[in-house]
């Protein structure tokens, strides 16, 4: 699964890379550096509108524009790519409303007796990426109307493997516009992109506790740790 990730670059430089211009994001509205991205909160997303991409907010959690309660998203922040046209609440999403999730790392733990231990995971270079997207919109019982979305999942790769059964969907470069903008008819296709990631282009560190909690939000969640257990009481 993925959840947690960072997102530590301005909005400028994400808008670059995903040649994409900004939507609904005032320019008086923050756009810190994240380094513990946690589900529920807005998450920057990119997706095809028109002959162009957007880069707007969304609600990290999909809310099925079917549901009845917004609680459902916490649910929903992942989908598994085996199964994502089975699954009434991705299905429609994945054929028709696909986006990419912009990132430089994520974070996935691994048991070590009765302690987990953080790693982070992210390109060699340092680069940006894009998570595989489904994205739904969704209007409350007041009106009120929520955009969101979910990372798609696939099994690890063997950079991976030892720390979890599941990564989330990294997209190379070269595949981000058939997977925004293929029609539906289409849709099926798209399930040949949704493997994991080679990891010769990938790294591994651990990192400190502190990304336990999401309420920490600072540098410090990405830093490597050189001796991982002297760190894992202090947080």
């Amino acid at each position: 699964m993925c959840g947690r990730y960072r997102l530590s670059r301005r909005k400028q430089v994400v808008e670059e890379y995903f040649e994409s211009i900004s939507e609904g994001i005032s320019e008086d509205e923050a756009w810190s550096p994240r380094y513990n991205i946690a589900p529920t909160q807005p998450v920057a997303t990119v997706r095809q509108a028109g002959a162009g991409r957007v880069l707007s907010m969304m609600r990290w959690g999909l809310v099925p524009s079917w549901a009845s309660d917004l609680a459902v998203g916490a649910r929903h922040i992942n989908g598994r790519s085996e199964t994502v046209l089975e699954k009434p609440a991705f299905r429609e999403s994945f054929r028709a409303r696909r986006c990419l999730i912009p990132a430089d790392g994520f974070y996935e733990w691994k048991k070590a007796g009765k302690q987990r231990q953080p790693f982070h995971f992210g390109m060699k270079d340092g680069s940006l990426f894009a998570f595989a997207g489904v994205w739904d919109r969704w209007r409350s019982p007041a009106g009120q109307v929520l955009e969101s979305c979910s990372i798609l999942t696939t099994a690890p790769n063997e950079l991976l493997a030892d720390v979890h059964d599941r990564m989330p969907v990294i997209l190379p470069r070269r595949h981000y516009q058939i997977w925004l903008t293929a029609p539906v008819a289409e849709a099926e296709r798209l399930a040949e992109l949704l493997v994991p990631f080679d990891a010769s282009f990938m790294k591994r560190y651990a990192v400190s506790p502190l990304v336990n909690k999401p309420q920490n939000e600072m540098p410090e969640c990405a830093v490597e740790v050189a001796n991982p257990e002297t760190q894992t009481q202090l947080w």
